[in-house]
């Protein structure tokens, strides 16, 4: 099953260079504030086409936006992820501790200073400075954020949907100096819908419900006894929430004695459970499955695109080493600042040694279903691990019997990234020289699924939402073999994934996503395919 950060109609393409730009909009104007730049790729595009304006946003709504902040010395960021995430170089797995990481490549408190008292000359209130200097919640009236960020906000009604948002109608302005540290204003519009798409398997059984269990899970992958996660922590990254009892009624059957998962609400939280409440569920079972003796953090934020940076920036100030993720949109439908600012923060992840796992998405070759080829978002980010789907079978006694890529497995190349350094060496004529997708792959097939017990029955789920829960515990069994054997956690794994190049991996050589097959060795459908984690581990170990 593949959870959506759904984002309804299209996105603007940033302008190539900050324009200066007049301090007024048509309905008030803004105070004089020296020159003014804009921060660009921060609207929404085609909102005369698709959607029909309906009125002003009404001056006394409150609105809470995250302000996300350039890294300091962003090349050399680059360079040192790199070099800290390359097995082959000295640096490799001395990563940086958080007050470093602030020191080195966060702003400086004068500059944060200067952001935080313009704010407040503005009327805004500044909520948070989070570790780092990189991100800064404020929030304010709908009128106070139109002075301060010189944009109109305006509700619209979506064409398509029928759905009522609001939105700035240009891109937000602040004054120059203060414009070259921002890279991306989140909250400014909530046209971002949430949504995880439940597949029509999804039916209640009475028993496991048909899908495949723990000891299926670790035979296919050779998940040794050995190493359960114990001492180990992994994060969820959700925009709903969960129910324990359900959790606990999935531990007993099995056996498991999984601790109980903790629960971190960022910015007061999801809300109330919806129907992600399944989506949930999965990726915690699934973790409990493979690495039953790992700590789970499941990190609950609200469904704005500002609670989404809030989320992963409070995952990576948590410190914890590995996270999944199973939300996510296509790339077409997101704005690039908005891309861009979460990209910053898991390139500070992966400086500290952070490892992310994201699912690449449910539709194929084509993740914005408009009948062309797209990829998902963060799945194509150059930080993270983008894990495809598979169709994992086993034999009597749980071993591995033979695996053929998914048909709903998300893959194809990037519009927005580059091709990384460490992805060159796999580069293919039709990525065109931009990243690829996916890197790895696991059992994602619907039928079966995974057996899970969620809202008080028995089910069989699949997705890549259930693939990269099954790639974060590897890493977690990774992370506690490594420190017995006194090494340093994998961290941002994708450079040593490839340079393991294909040694500890099924190599998956049949199936299609739709526009791409699969072939031997790296490929659009699976990547290097899926792990044998015993292999693998010793491989990566070195």
């Amino acid at each position: 099953m593949k959870s959506r950060l759904k984002l309804v109609g299209l996105v603007a393409v940033p302008a190539l260079l900050a324009a200066a730009v007049p301090a007024a909009y048509a309905a008030g104007t803004v105070e004089p504030h020296s020159t003014r730049a804009a921060v660009t790729g921060d609207v929404l595009k085609g909102l005369k086409q698709d959607a029909t304006r309906t009125g002003n946003v009404a001056a006394g709504k409150r609105i809470s936006v995250a302000i996300s902040l350039t890294p300091r010395s962003d090349k050399a960021l680059d360079t040192f992820v790199a070099e800290v995430s390359n097995p082959r170089s000295s640096s490799y797995g001395h990563y940086l501790t958080k007050r470093q990481f602030a020191a080195r490549f966060g702003r400086t408190d004068a500059e944060v200073k200067q952001l935080k008292d313009y704010l407040h000359t503005q009327g805004l209130t500044v909520t948070a400075v989070h570790a780092g200097n990189l991100v800064v919640d404020a929030s304010g009236t709908a009128a106070q954020l139109e002075k301060a960020f010189g944009a109109k906000l305006s509700t619209y009604k979506d064409a398509a949907s029928g759905r009522s948002f609001y939105a700035n109608e240009a891109a937000p302005t602040l004054p120059t100096a203060i414009a070259s540290l921002v890279s991306d204003v989140a909250g400014l519009n909530n046209r971002v819908q949430l949504h995880h798409q439940a597949p029509s398997t999804v039916t209640p059984h009475n028993g496991p419900g048909g899908g495949y269990t723990p000891a299926q899970l670790k035979g296919g992958y050779n998940v040794s006894s050995t190493y359960t996660g114990s001492g180990q922590k992994i994060a969820l990254l959700e925009f709903d929430g969960f129910q324990q009892s359900n959790i606990t009624k999935y531990d007993n059957n099995y056996g498991l004695g999984s601790p109980t998962p903790t629960v971190q609400k960022v910015s007061g939280g999801s809300g109330a459970l919806g129907d992600g409440q399944v989506e949930v569920e999965l990726d915690i079972e699934v973790l409990h499955a493979i690495a039953p003796k790992a700590n789970v953090t499941v990190f609950e934020g609200p469904n704005t695109d500002a609670g989404e940076v809030d989320t992963y920036q409070a995952i990576v100030d948590s410190g914890i080493p590995t996270t999944s993720i199973s939300w996510g949109a296509a790339e077409s439908a997101r704005t690039t600042s908005g891309m861009n600012a979460v990209d910053a923060v898991f390139k500070a992840g992966a400086a500290q040694g952070l490892g992310f796992y994201a699912a690449s998405g449910d539709d194929g070759s084509d993740d914005a279903g408009d009948g062309t080829t797209a990829v998902d978002y963060p799945a194509s980010d150059p930080y993270v691990t983008g894990v495809g789907g598979t169709k994992l079978t086993v034999t009597s006694s749980n071993a591995f019997s033979k695996e053929v890529a998914w048909s709903g497995g998300g893959g194809g190349k990037s519009t927005v990234f580059k091709i990384p350094s460490w992805q060159t060496a796999v580069q293919k004529s039709a990525g065109g020289g931009f990243r690829q997708v996916p890197d790895v792959s696991a059992h994602a097939n619907p039928s079966p699924g995974l057996s899970i017990y969620s809202q008080g029955s028995w089910s069989s789920v699949g997705g890549t939402s259930a693939a990269a829960p099954e790639w974060a515990a590897f890493a977690a069994l990774y992370n506690q073999r490594a420190a017995a054997a006194g090494d340093a956690n994998l961290g941002f794994a994708n450079p040593a994934l490839y340079a393991a190049n294909g040694t500890g991996f099924h190599d998956i050589t049949s199936g299609s996503n739709g526009a791409y097959s699969a072939a031997t060795g790296w490929d659009f459908t699976t990547g290097w395919g899926s792990y044998n984690a015993a292999t693998l581990a010793t491989k990566l170990l070195g």
